[in-house]
């Protein structure tokens, strides 16, 4: 049987019991979000918007990027999130123009991407737009031709022979154009967080750390790195890892998307979204944020586009994880319907023609999460709330005082027949997205395939 959990907090959480089907129903109190809050608090609304500058355009630069600004701005998205733009290693580099998770220098800029002081000139443009921007941070290892390796080879792990060595995550993922750092060696972590300092003097918001924490990256490094620049500014810690939520202000919610797709494959039933979000704030709380996405960097270029993945579902999908849990990503393109795999180690540009004219579409997500409380991110949105007992639909409503949002959701491709069985959803609404009026009673609502409804109040 579906369910949801439904955990109580005193400090945000208000009681209202109806005597309606045996169902409790309880109301968040909605946290107002103030320019004087600090990270993560005021993301709860928010969405971030990952960008890849090499494919970003033609030019593939920092000032051909920034003309996108404005536009960013009408879409919505608060957050600027920047793929590694560090200078690449040449040595083992991979393709023609290397990975961008093969560092040569911390503290320098890509020369493809243009100059430190056409950065600054990005930063400062987007922080006058109202942006965050935050960089990609790769603490795992190095490029083999950074200047640690000749300068300071104690950084590194060794192998057997006392050379310094690479990653392979499986037999075809080997990482050879990279040095593995030794965490392990406050040297390195004093050396790591220095960089890291360097880029927060500039003014960046903070980092997405890529294979940042867990069984590769010892979680002292970041208690280390938050004691010494936190006090310089208000960062943003992301993490590229599952759990380490105490230390960190958010992190990947990976397992959710495989959810997804093992839904669309048929491997799953839609309960088990729900049953995810209920193990998920069960065991880690509800603090810290949780990124959800249908799309990322890795998931487009290894696993398949949106399309290929989620099918004629990727509108369907991308509302649910808007509406369902968590703070949303947008993948740079994926707001235009980019229908390919971009290249990792060549050029490959976007195409921001939309053909599919989905852009309304994500602008309308956008949109959605930043007007409702209700599904904020964090420990201010309000619990999902099952509203329905069908094995193939995910029906929940969402509520703190003063709002209300009610998703409802066919994840399969069949028609399926829908009963309500929470009377606290009772009602007339108008859906968010067309405008058409459903009414929920007891009387069994019909859904297409697919379909989705979303109504708020």
């Amino acid at each position: 049987m579906k369910h949801f959990v439904l955990i109580l907090s005193l400090s945000i959480i208000l009681f209202g019991c109806k005597n309606t089907s045996d169902k409790t129903e309880v109301v968040s109190e909605a946290n107002s979000v103030s320019s004087e809050d600090t990270f993560p608090q005021k993301l709860n609304g928010s969405t971030i918007y990952e960008v890849n500058i090499r494919q970003f355009t033609p030019e593939g630069t920092f000032n051909a990027f920034a003309e996108h600004l404005p536009r960013l701005k009408e879409l919505g998205v608060e957050v600027l999130w920047l793929m590694p733009i560090h200078p690449i290693s040449e040595t083992n580099r991979k393709g023609t123009l290397g990975s961008y998770y093969a560092p040569k220098s911390y503290t320098q800029v890509n020369p493809e991407f243009g100059t430190i002081e056409d950065f600054n000139a990005l930063l400062k443009k987007a922080h006058d737009m109202g942006f965050y921007m935050i960089l990609d941070w790769v603490p795992n290892h190095t490029g083999r031709d950074h200047h640690w390796v000749t300068e300071h080879p104690e950084y590194y792990i060794r192998d057997e022979n006392g050379e310094v060595t690479y990653e392979a995550m499986s037999p075809t993922d080997v990482w050879w154009d990279t040095a593995l750092l030794d965490h392990k060696n406050p040297d390195t972590r004093k050396a790591m967080i220095g960089a890291m300092r360097f880029w927060v003097e500039l003014g960046v918001d903070g980092f997405r750390l890529d294979h940042g924490c867990g069984d590769k990256i010892p979680l002292y490094l970041w208690e280390e790195a938050r004691a010494e620049l936190d006090p310089i500014k208000d960062l943003f810690w992301l993490a590229e890892c599952g759990h380490e939520t105490f230390i960190l202000d958010g992190s990947y919610a990976d397992e959710f998307e495989f959810i997804m797709r093992e839904v669309v494959e048929g491997k799953q039933k839609a309960n088990a979204l729900s049953d995810w979000i209920n193990s998920d704030m069960f065991k880690y709380g509800r603090t810290a944020l949780r990124m959800t996405y249908t799309s990322n960097h890795d998931l487009n270029s290894w696993n398949g586009t949106v399309f290929e993945r989620f099918g004629e579902g990727h509108k369907t999908f991308a509302a649910f994880v808007f509406i369902s849990y968590g703070f949303p990503l947008i993948l740079g393109g994926q707001e235009v319907g980019m229908d390919k795999r971009l290249e990792f180690f060549e050029k490959d540009s976007i195409d921001w023609s939309d053909p599919k004219s989905l852009q309304p579409f994500y602008k309308s997500l956008v949109s959605l999460k930043k007007d409702n409380p209700a599904i904020w991110a964090g420990d201010v949105g309000g619990f999902p709330i099952s509203i329905e007992d069908n094995e193939h639909v995910v029906g929940f409503m969402r509520q703190v005082k003063g709002n209300k949002v009610i998703g409802i959701f066919n994840l399969s491709p069949e028609n399926q027949s829908v009963e309500i069985n929470n009377q606290s959803v009772y009602g007339t609404y108008s859906d968010y997205f067309y405008g058409k009026n459903y009414t929920l009673n007891n009387k069994a609502l019909e859904l297409k395939p697919l379909e989705f409804l979303v109504f708020t109040e």
